[in-house]
C-alpha cells in the first residue's frame, strides 16, 4: 500500500478566499463591510486587489471607505472615495413605484417596506448600507412621493 502525501492546508489562503467571497456578497452590506475590515489584516498577496475593486466600485459608500482605509494603512495609494450622487441603483423610481402598485391600495409604509426587502434584497441592501440611520427616512419620504 502506496503512503499518500499530506498536503498542509494553508488556513491564511483559506480564511483570504472566505473574506474574498464574503467581500463581493451584493446582497449584504455588513458581510462586504466586516469582510473589508478584516481582509486588511492579512497578509495576502491578492488582498489588495479585492480592497481596490471594494474601493472603487462598491454601491455602499461607507464600504468604499473602509476599503480605502484598509489600502492607505498597506501603504497602497488609491484616490479617496466620494458619495455617489443621484440615484445608487439605476431605474429605482420606476422599481419602487412596481413595488408599490403590486400592493393593496390601503397598504402600509411598513407594507411597502417588506415587499421591497423580500422582491430587491440586493437594492433594499444598497440603500439601506449607503443611507445608514437616514434609510427608513428616505425610503417613507420616497414612499409617500410615489405616484401609482
Amino acid at each position: 500500500m502506496e503512503e499518500q502525501e499530506v498536503v498542509p492546508v494553508n488556513e491564511e489562503q483559506l480564511k483570504y478566499e472566505a473574506l474574498k467571497k464574503s467581500a463581493n456578497r451584493t446582497s449584504n452590506w455588513r458581510e462586504r463591510l466586516q469582510a473589508v475590515e478584516e481582509l486588511g489584516q492579512l497578509d495576502h498577496d491578492q488582498v489588495a486587489d479585492v480592497l481596490k475593486a471594494r474601493a472603487q466600485n462598491d454601491s455602499v459608500f461607507p464600504i468604499r471607505e473602509a476599503a480605502y482605509r484598509q489600502l492607505q494603512k498597506m501603504g497602497v495609494s488609491v484616490p479617496q472615495p466620494k458619495r455617489q450622487e443621484g440615484d445608487l441603483v439605476k431605474g429605482i423610481t420606476k422599481l419602487l413605484v412596481r413595488i408599490k402598485k403590486s400592493l393593496p391600495r390601503d397598504h402600509s409604509y411598513e407594507d411597502f417596506k417588506a415587499k421591497l426587502q423580500k422582491m430587491r434584497v440586493d437594492v433594499y441592501d444598497t440603500y439601506e448600507g449607503d443611507k445608514g440611520d437616514e434609510f427608513d427616512t428616505w425610503l417613507e419620504q420616497k414612499w409617500a412621493s410615489l405616484r401609482t
